[in-house]
């Protein structure tokens, strides 16, 4: 099956090439990252031993475009190098990432139907996992009415695990069944914005002590939010983002939780015909959280649901990433950033963040300390050509003893940390590194 999908794409390359060869493209990319973990995700106990792989995404994609509609269909391979002999019939690591066509309905109206990344702002909320090597796509509507610096996006997904005769129960774990969203941006001289509001419901599912099912249906949560308040003023920026989740989360629990953050940045052009520059970022986010003490059934941790985690509170992905640090005590995080072009071609960057817990952390009925820790993100980044860049990047995690605690990881060793090293072909994308906040 997996061959007939690229066979097919191959297929409609060649036909298309010759009856309308500017309308359509073929394109890819190659990811591959070698990476040794040592506290990456988790605090890694002094007895386990550090992990060391490579990772490795292929991406080919396929574009047909006419004056009224296009259609896309992306096919990946995402593996881990030795996770298939070398000697094989078949594997299961061939995917289709996207499958959509869109239609113009209008001069500024158009429908895109399939499956889609949604990626949006600085991916807080909605991103692709461009990080990840599997990325995400969802499956849906969307609607898109654009003109100038005014662009109105709404849409939404329904979800089952498969085509049925009866019932509509759906098992597919830490997704939505159905989901509405709205999205709107505008821009006025130096001021841009952005509003959302997203919709977002969870099947749940009750059963009786011989695992039948007595009760089952969904439950909504609503993430009403501003991700995106920039103002700039020469070289320099002002710009924010805020969030505010309410309804009930998928165990019925009330949500009250929200998501602020404020940032300044400021670049200096040390040589602009080489491209030399330094650009300083302050900030801080804030992420509530519920107290490891509470009961009142009242969940006040906010949820990034469908974001690109990884970009945001530190490289080593403790918090929020996988659902790491979900529905716990939340998080504030102090960050400084500075990213350093020494050309054209080469930068290199410096991030700190101090992480400490929103709600108040209990052990054993007795409060604790709310620091967790602080990190520092080193990475560097060069341009080898149009086509492919090499990105590296060191990580180190100073944990506290409150966050020892809240992992529950069993006699910590004292140096958690991680690198990486990434070769990245994208010949036709403007974004040739991957995975970085500046």
């Amino acid at each position: 099956m997996k061959t007939y999908i690229v066979s097919g794409m191959l297929g409609l390359a060649c036909l298309f090439a010759n009856t309308a060869q500017a309308q359509f493209s073929v394109d890819g990319q190659l990811v591959q990252r070698a990476e040794y973990r040592h506290g990456y995700g988790k605090l890694i106990s002094e007895n386990d031993e550090a992990a060391a792989f490579i990772g490795q995404r292929a991406r080919l994609n396929a574009q047909y475009k006419m004056d009224k509609f296009s259609f896309y269909v992306s096919v990946q391979d995402v593996r881990t190098w030795g996770s298939a002999p070398q000697i094989k019939a078949t594997d299961p690591y061939l995917s289709v990432h996207e499958a959509w066509a869109e239609t113009r309905l209008g001069d500024h109206f158009s429908l895109k139907l399939g499956r889609q990344e949604l990626n949006y702002d600085n991916a807080r909320f909605l991103g692709n996992l461009d990080w990840a090597l599997q990325g995400r796509a969802h499956d849906f509507a969307l609607a898109k009415w654009e003109k100038d610096n005014m662009k109105l996006h709404f849409g939404a997904g329904y979800n089952q695990d498969a085509e049925k005769l009866s019932g509509r129960l759906f098992t597919t774990p830490n997704q939505y069944k159905t989901a509405q969203f709205v999205r709107f941006e505008n821009g006025r001289g130096n001021f841009s914005y952005s509003a959302l509001f997203w919709n977002n419901g969870r099947q749940y599912v009750v059963t009786d002590d011989l695992n039948q099912v007595v009760d089952e249906g969904i439950r909504y949560m609503q993430t009403l939010g501003l991700p995106t308040l920039k103002y700039q003023l020469k070289n320099t920026i002002i710009s924010g983002f805020y969030y505010q989740q309410l309804g009930k989360d998928v165990a019925g629990r009330k949500v009250r939780a929200f998501d602020a953050s404020a940032q300044v940045s400021h670049a200096l052009d040390l040589n602009p015909d080489k491209g030399r520059k330094l650009r300083l970022t302050a900030g801080v986010e804030f992420l509530s959280g519920t107290d490891n003490n509470s009961s009142d059934n009242i969940n006040r941790s906010f949820a990034p649901l469908y974001g690109t985690n990884h970009a945001h509170n530190g490289y080593m992905d403790q918090f929020f990433v996988g659902g790491r640090h979900d529905n716990t005590v939340g998080l504030q995080d102090l960050f400084l950033r500075v990213r350093y072009d020494v050309n054209n071609k080469l930068f290199t960057s410096l991030n700190g963040h101090s992480f400490s817990a929103f709600a108040d952390v209990y052990n054993e009925q007795v409060k604790s300390d709310s620091g967790l820790g602080y990190e520092l993100d080193f990475s560097l980044g060069y341009l080898i050509n149009d086509a492919v860049s090499l990105q590296s990047g060191y990580s180190q995690l100073f944990a506290s003893d409150t966050f020892k605690m809240l992992q529950g990881v069993q006699n910590p060793d004292r140096n958690q940390n991680w690198a990486y090293l990434m070769m990245i072909y994208r010949p036709t994308m403007k974004n040739k590194f991957i995975g970085l906040l500046f």
